[in-house]
């Protein structure tokens, strides 16, 4: 039992790294602007790069290695990252750093496609749910507790140092993976081919729909969760951290909202859940026009935004399992590759909506992506009857 803990436990932990090494960019741009002598637009070239390179490869090569050991495949990874992530910590140069994160971007999804296959097949069917939101809750620990401290690490000593420490916990993750992760797990071995056949299915084309309508509407405010704050409501800058803190805090309380729910004949609630999410959104603009009232909404939406994330996942791996076994390595990929898609759809629709309306309109336009969810969540509900979730 202590050992099988241990092992849930670091695999949360690998999505905690992973979340760091992506997500502390965004705090110490202004740093590495600094110390290469670049504009902020050039060095934020090296957040979209990352997205791109991680939507791209995550689905390519967890395809082209679905009939290698897990085991040494995960550990080859895992030196892929620490090699990307200590060369971004050395970086002399603005190309040198861009090129150690085009690294890490090309194995990081990956790696957690393989750790949420790892706890579908390991983990007992009654504890999969709750193990697999707090995996997913890895990245928001790291987005609440990693980037803060990684920002306040490199305003004291300097943003290389921060990566460092992400080298460091790398390392013990990985002795702690070469401990705990089973050498030897079962695998239907298949053709890219025939892999692809899972895409056919209804059923996952459906929660492909979800998991981009929910990532649109939580990104029609998110990218403007700044402004919003601060220029809407009118709270002062040292206020904003710890509005961002709240709200990190609120995404984790999500996803231990999203185990239960998943464990809990998930795909049953989906609707319910979607129409709270389209109602708070529609809400959103009248609820900015009071401090209280709009935090309170922001705070509620960060939650219901990831509630979903749990069930759509077990969905993905209970279909693969049932019809497609050769596919479950892609299925394990999809919410992470679909979820970029989700975002970059969020954010164009966002920066299109307030150019040329007021920015306490986004939750209007968001409100439509929760429709269609509600429509796919509907749909998906009819045709999953005999999926067998837990």
């Amino acid at each position: 039992m202590a050992h099988a803990r241990l092992r849930s436990f670091t695999f949360i932990l690998v999505a905690f790294m992973l979340g760091c090494n992506e997500f502390m960019v965004v705090g110490v741009l202004s740093d590495i602007a600094r110390s290469y002598h670049a504009s902020l637009s050039t060095v934020g070239f090296l957040v979209t790069a990352f997205a791109l390179v991680y939507a791209i490869s995550t689905p390519i090569i967890t395809m082209l290695t679905s009939n290698w050991n897990r085991y040494k495949l995960l550990m080859s990874l895992m030196v892929v990252f620490l090699i990307g992530n200590t060369l971004t910590a050395m970086a002399p140069s603005l190309t040198w750093l861009l090129i150690a994160r085009v690294i890490t971007a090309f194995v990081a999804g990956t790696i957690i496609s393989l750790v949420n296959l790892l706890v579908s097949i390991i983990t007992p069917l009654d504890k999969r749910p709750m193990v697999m939101a707090w995996v997913g809750a890895g990245f928001s620990i790291a987005s609440v507790i990693g980037v803060p401290l990684g920002t306040t690490i490199a305003t004291l000593l300097s943003w290389h140092d921060s990566f460092w420490i992400i080298s460091g916990l790398t390392v013990i993750i990985f002795i702690l993976l070469a401990w705990l992760t089973p050498r030897e797990t079962p695998q239907v071995k298949g053709r890219v081919s025939e892999q692809l056949t899972l895409l056919k299915n209804r059923q996952v084309i459906l929660g492909i729909g979800i998991v981009v309508a929910v990532l649109s509407l939580q990104y029609t405010f998110y990218t403007y969760v700044r402004p919003l704050i601060t220029t809407v409501m009118g709270f002062s800058l040292t206020s904003l951290n710890w509005l961002l803190l709240l709200l990190g805090l609120m995404s984790i309380i999500g996803n231990e909202v999203s185990g239960l729910v998943a464990g809990h004949n998930g795909v049953r609630h989906l609707p319910v859940l979607f129409l709270l999410m389209t109602v708070l959104s529609l809400l959103l603009g009248p609820a900015l026009k009071n401090q209280v009232t709009g935090m309170a909404v922001l705070a509620l939406l960060c939650i219901v935004v990831v509630a979903y994330g749990t069930t759509t996942q077990l969905v993905f791996i209970a279909i693969a399992e049932k019809d497609y076994p050769q596919s479950l390595a892609l299925a394990t990929s999809l919410p992470s590759i679909f979820a970029n898609v989700g975002i970059s759809l969020g954010s164009f629709t966002a920066s299109t909506t307030v150019r040329f309306m007021d920015l306490t309109t986004v939750g209007y336009v968001g409100a439509v992506y929760g429709i269609l969810a509600i429509i796919f969540a509907l749909l998906l509900r009819k045709h999953a009857g005999e999926l067998k979730l837990r």
